[in-house]
C-alpha cells in the first residue's frame, strides 16, 4: 500500500518556490527574440559570421567587457537575494521568486541592449544578414541602438 502521508513542509517549500519561478519567469518573449548573445563563450563566431571590421571589433570586445562586469553585479545580487531572503512560509518564498524574476529579468534586459549596440554599429550588409538568419530561425529580428554622434 502507498504511503499517503502530507509532503513534509520543506519539500512542499520548494515546489511552491519552483511553481511560484515557473509563473513569474518571462520565457515566451525572450524565445522569440533573435538574440546575438555577445555576452556568451565565443565572440569570435560573431566576429566570424558577420564578418566584423576592426573597428567593430574593437568596440565588440569593449561591450563584452562592459556587459561581463554589469551582469557580475546582478548575479551576486540574485546570490545575496537566494543566500539571505527568508524562505520558512509560502509568503516567502512567493516574495523571493518575485524578487528573482526581476533580478533574472534586468539580465535578460542588459543582454539585449547590447546585442542592439552592436546591431546599431552594423552596416546594411551584415544587418540584412543578420534579418535573414532570424527569419530561417522564426525569431523577431531586435531593433538596433545606434551610438550617438
Amino acid at each position: 500500500m502507498a504511503d499517503l502521508r502530507p509532503m513534509s513542509v520543506t519539500i512542499r517549500n520548494i515546489f511552491v518556490l519552483l511553481i511560484a519561478l515557473l509563473l513569474h519567469s518571462n520565457l515566451y518573449p525572450q524565445v522569440s527574440d533573435c538574440t546575438l548573445d555577445i555576452g556568451g563563450k565565443d565572440s569570435g563566431l560573431i566576429i566570424e559570421i558577420f564578418q566584423l571590421n576592426e573597428e567593430q571589433q574593437e568596440q565588440l570586445q569593449l561591450w563584452v567587457s562592459e556587459l561581463e562586469s554589469q551582469s557580475d553585479v546582478l548575479e551576486e545580487d540574485i546570490q545575496k537575494l537566494l543566500d539571505h531572503h527568508p524562505q520558512s512560509t509560502e509568503a516567502d518564498l512567493l516574495n523571493l521568486a518575485g524578487k528573482y524574476a526581476a533580478l533574472k529579468d534586468q539580465l535578460v534586459a542588459l543582454s539585449l541592449q547590447y546585442d542592439q549596440k552592436l546591431l546599431g554599429i552594423f552596416n546594411e550588409k551584415q544587418y540584412s544578414y543578420y534579418k535573414e538568419l532570424c527569419e530561417e530561425a522564426v525569431r523577431r529580428p531586435l531593433n538596433p541602438i545606434y551610438p550617438e554622434e
